[in-house]
């Protein structure tokens, strides 16, 4: 099979449309549909159903997409690893985190990693779902649980607690809290059970009271981001993490200080391949070097 049949392939299948892929390639349609047209005759099989709405692949389009996505994804990372410095480390680095601690915790250090590390681009990618670090949608990935995949390589950086808070204006205008039961007569702001990016991420529903007897919120939200704003804006308590909750320039109070709540460990993650990258190494340490200097 032709490497550039390949890769025109690989580029419609993941676009949807010639049209997308001839963009993405820098190639005119009909280029790319002559392209795909050689490809289906050499190997005798159709691997895609053409519809008005676009392109999809058919079972055998699908089966060698499978291949060819992942052959690309180790050469990607083979070109990385070879254009990679040896004094120093340099190149492109893609970091998969939460929605959450990607952007209150790391984006706003991402500054003090490019000063020290000026040959380093960075990607963030933020998801509450894990990426696929195997077939390279990110090199590293920040998880707030233990892979499960046993070809990661996994460091332990840290465990987080969570904090009850609430604004200084919702408490005068609705009373402090003194115990766990209290939270009944209160406004919760709680995530909700859309992709929660760590487990038990609502345990504040249910402090104080029977298991399986949750409290209702007064707002659900699937961004914990969105969930400091609302507390800031004197809607509600809610459980924040370390990383919000410590922050003094939040300004939000911690209330109910001996309440029990679980902690989530968080994970450095990238593939067997990466291990001696300088990137990942660099990366690394760094975050180690800032977590050690918390707060919290």
């Amino acid at each position: 099979m032709d490497w550039d049949k390949l890769r025109v392939f690989h580029a419609v299948a993941e676009a949807g449309s010639f049209t997308h892929a001839g963009d993405v390639l820098n190639l005119s349609q009909s280029a790319v549909s002559r392209q795909i047209s050689a490809l289906e005759e050499a190997l005798q099989v159709p691997l895609f159903h053409r519809h008005a709405r676009g392109l999809i692949l058919t079972e055998q389009g699908e089966s060698l997409n499978r291949t060819v996505r992942e052959v690309f994804a180790k050469l990607a990372m083979t070109e990385a690893l070879l254009t990679e410095s040896k004094e120093k480390p340099a190149g492109r680095l893609k970091v998969t985190t939460t929605v959450g601690f990607g952007s209150s915790w790391l984006a706003p250090r991402i500054n003090a990693f490019n000063q020290q590390y000026p040959d380093v681009t960075m990607q963030l990618l933020l998801d509450d779902s894990d990426l696929d670090l195997a077939m390279r949608e990110a090199d590293v990935a920040i998880r707030m649980h233990a892979p499960k995949q046993p070809d990661l390589v996994q460091r332990h950086l840290l465990s987080l607690d969570w904090h009850v808070c609430a604004s200084a204006d919702y408490l005068q205008r609705h009373g402090t809290p003194t115990k766990p039961e209290d939270l009944d007569g209160h406004h919760l702001i709680l995530f909700g059970n859309y992709r929660p990016p760590v487990p038990d991420i609502d345990w504040l529903a249910e402090a104080g009271r029977k298991t399986g007897h949750p409290r209702r919120g007064v707002l659900e939200v699937n961004s914990l981001t969105a969930m400091l704003l609302a507390v800031q804006s004197g809607l509600g308590i809610a459980a924040l993490p370390d990383y919000m909750a410590a922050d003094p320039a939040n300004g939000v109070v911690r209330l109910l200080p001996d309440i029990k709540s679980p902690k989530v460990d968080v994970y450095f993650v990238y593939p067997e391949e990466l291990r001696n990258s300088k990137r990942v190494a660099v990366f690394r340490d760094f975050l180690l070097a800032r977590l050690a200097e918390r707060s919290y």
